[in-house]
């Protein structure tokens, strides 16, 4: 029988549909196992319309705190307490933190990727970034480099329904962070990315672009644009090196991959959750290798 579990074991959980390949579980339970915390964390399918009752839930039984994923990232927006800033410029939260008061909203996918970047050595703080993308994630990295400092943002995305979003995106950070400048191009304008990148510090890929079964695309055509002073990021993390990375790993770029984004948004809710840092050596070796 699980001696873990107790009348006293803190809840946290996972909502949203499907959820059934999700490794949330699994590193959640082994970094509280292994900081001795007297917690449990399990995973919810849960459908859209079935969100409102979901948070009421987590005050009724009093949840501690919840990681939200897809479809559920917008919807959970207005049943939430409080927003953190960038869960309120993004319109999206991913985690979800019970005080026992109130229920703030967080979204770690922004912050995960920028604490990868720099856990390899680059930074955003007053850089020039161009940014491939405007979907949920390429939207949480586009709010959270501005918050975190960035002195220029261009975001590339082909005109849909999401450059649609990205110009609103762009009026709330403006509202929020009027000394960063953000700027919205299309895609398709080869000749003005190209000029973009060429004046950028880093260069981030922000969509599907490259990942599998699409291993040999790239959203960079024109690998000239590559320099040695250039970083270059991907949200892609399968492959782990994707053909864009290899490309700017060629020319001499400092180059890196998306699996960390996952390790280190995780992280940054579980200090959330707890106030204590994940054990993130260990996570990584067991779950992330």
């Amino acid at each position: 029988m699980e001696k873990r579990i107790s009348g006293t074991t803190g809840l946290y959980c996972l909502i949203g549909s499907p959820v059934g390949h999700s490794g949330s579980p699994a590193m959640y339970n082994y970094s509280f196992q292994k900081l001795g915390i007297d917690s449990a964390y399990v995973a919810f399918d849960i459908s859209e319309e079935k969100v409102a009752d979901t948070i009421a839930a987590f005050k009724t039984l009093n949840i501690r705190g919840g990681n939200v994923t897809m479809p559920c990232k917008s919807a959970v927006v207005e049943f939430i307490d409080e927003l953190s800033p960038a869960a309120r410029i993004v319109g999206a939260v991913n985690t979800i933190v019970n005080d026992g008061r109130k229920l703030t909203g967080h979204i770690t996918d922004g912050g995960g990727f920028v604490r990868n970047l720099k856990e390899h050595g680059v930074d955003i703080k007053d850089k020039k970034i161009t940014i491939l993308g405007a979907g949920g994630a390429a939207t949480a990295i586009q709010v959270q480099c501005a918050l975190d400092g960035a002195r220029e943002i261009n975001i590339f995305n082909i005109k849909d329904a999401f450059y649609e979003k990205a110009e609103k995106t762009i009026e709330n950070v403006k509202k929020e962070v009027p000394e960063c400048i953000v700027n919205l191009c299309d895609l398709e304008d080869a000749q003005k990315l190209n000029e973009e990148i060429a004046s950028s510090d880093i260069l981030i890929n922000a969509t599907h672009v490259g990942m599998h079964p699409n291993e040999d695309q790239s959203p960079i055509k024109d690998t000239s644009i590559f320099r040695k002073d250039l970083a270059v990021a991907d949200v892609v993390y399968n492959p782990r090196k994707t053909k864009l990375l290899e490309d700017a790993e060629a020319a001499g770029c400092k180059t890196v991959g998306g699996i960390g984004m996952l390790l280190w948004q995780g992280a940054e809710a579980f200090k959330l959750y707890t106030g204590l840092e994940m054990p993130v050596e260990e996570v990584n070796e067991l779950y992330f290798k």
